[in-house]
């Protein structure tokens, strides 16, 4: 399995943005730039683009230029100025940018949950339970094959939070892969393979028709998944979009955009895949 190191994912994501272009000038159609650095699992659940879709339709002078990759790529694009505003999922993280002084405003947009899937043979016995971390001891004492995205995302914080909870260091242990990929290819391999991982609730609904990976934990409280927009602080970094990064940020607090946000996939999949805050 190809390991993947998250510097080389800041560094892609960094190599995008250099190509599309960022700040506060025009586009050659006349359209402001708005860099937006978020997270795959928003790429993958088919929500980025709806939001690009109505943002630009209510807004014809903006151009979202969104770059998907994990929180911390998407944080570090921030940190060095190169996207305009945020949409992750990685509070510890967040809470690091803020405290520095890189953004301008941070608020809480929506949020659905992680859960652990796997294969249906079960090697682990965890299917049913509730308790994340316990089951990430059973994976590990069984023996059982795991991968981890392994690329510095929220969906990697989460599962390194539970991996420490359960008092295990799975690092170089034979059962345990990493992908270094999005969440969406990582789900892609994991049912493959046959192993086991940890996803957001959105990304699963919409693929699993397209899987053989069983939900095997799910309703563990301290799995929330929080998604958070953070404006890049136009003080520190002169060269953002800033009036653009507030539109949009403007555009997601919007009553309507709630209401697309709680029906999102409700009609399709009989579930909700996220719920605005």
């Amino acid at each position: 399995m190809r390991k993947a190191r998250p510097a080389a994912f800041l560094v892609a994501a960094l190599i995008v943005v250099a190509a599309c272009g960022c700040g506060s000038g025009t586009s050659s159609a006349g359209r402001s730039p708005v860099v937006l650095a978020t997270t795959t699992s928003t790429e993958d659940s088919g929500i980025l683009n709806e939001f690009v879709k109505r943002f630009e339709a209510e807004n014809p002078h903006y151009k979202i230029k969104p770059v998907a990759v994990g929180s911390g790529a998407a944080l570090f694009m921030g940190m060095n100025g190169d996207a305009d505003l945020m949409l992750t999922h990685e509070p510890k993280a967040e809470k690091d940018f803020i405290a520095r002084g890189d953004a301008s405003s941070s608020w809480k947009l929506m949020h659905n949950d992680f859960i652990i899937v796997g294969p249906a043979s079960d090697t682990a016995h965890i299917k049913g339970m509730k308790d994340g971390a316990a089951a990430m001891k059973a994976i590990s004492a069984t023996g059982s094959n795991f991968l981890s995205r392994g690329d510095a995302s929220g969906t990697n914080a989460m599962e390194m939070t539970l991996w420490n909870r359960a008092g295990i260091s799975p690092s170089g242990q034979p059962w345990y892969k990493e992908s270094g990929q999005g969440m969406g290819e990582t789900l892609r391999i994991a049912d493959e393979k046959d192993y086991y991982t940890i996803t957001d609730r959105a990304t699963y609904i919409v693929m699993s028709p397209y899987l053989k990976l069983k939900k095997m934990v799910d309703g563990d409280p301290t799995m929330r998944n929080q998604y958070t927009v953070t404006i890049v602080n136009p003080e520190k970094f002169p060269q953002v979009n800033n009036k653009g990064a507030v539109a949009f940020s403007n555009f997601l607090k919007e009553p309507a955009t709630r209401k697309f946000i709680e029906a999102f996939g409700l009609s399709r999949y009989n579930q909700h895949l996220f719920y605005p805050d």
